[in-house]
């Protein structure tokens, strides 16, 4: 009888609920605070340094994890922003200002300033459907940005690519446990 160690299986859906379960339990560990601006290890190349609590809001709201620290927002908001800084057809102060000016219109406050997460998702929902380059850029590039960052990973119960293990055909791609002899 060949003895296998077993390897647990990760496939989309089981990823999708780990991630969920992770949001809900905070498997994430979360930092105290949120130093990410006060000590400089985070800084716009294409905004002032008051743009980014914002944008750490916003990103929080686009992919709402309650246990991931504001500096792992904080950091994917960076990488958008290398991005920007590269293109140079936007920068992250205009869409700072772009998000206030909607806020402020909506609901006549300032994002921040917006207490309720309800509200914020409405301003949100708000740029959605106008369709503006800076939300379409931050929803699309929050993906990459956050979900990249191989610290996290753990706290979503994703072990990575298996390339560097053998690859799927060679762990777990024929475990299958659940079937009948």
């Amino acid at each position: 009888m060949r003895v296998i160690d077993r390897i647990d299986i990760m496939n989309r859906r089981t990823f999708g609920r780990s991630v969920g379960t992770a949001a809900l339990l905070g498997a994430v560990p979360l930092a105290a605070g949120s130093a990410y601006a006060a000590d400089g290890t985070v800084a716009l190349k294409t905004g002032p340094a008051s743009a980014l609590p914002v944008l750490v809001k916003m990103a929080r709201d686009l992919y709402p994890h309650d246990k991931v620290s504001d500096e792992a927002y904080a950091k994917a908001v960076a990488t958008i922003d290398d991005q920007f800084a590269e293109n140079k057809k936007a920068t992250m102060g205009q869409g700072a200002l772009e998000l206030d000016g909607a806020a402020k219109a909506i609901k006549g406050k300032p994002y921040l300033e917006l207490a309720s997460e309800d509200d914020r998702v409405f301003v949100l929902r708000h740029m959605e459907k106008a369709g503006t380059p800076f939300f379409k850029a931050m929803r699309a590039g929050m993906i990459t940005a956050l979900y990249n960052q191989e610290e996290l990973w753990p706290g979503f119960g994703y072990e990575g690519s298996s390339a560097e293990k053998g690859g799927y055909l060679h762990r777990g791609f024929n475990d299958l446990d659940w079937l009948p002899a």
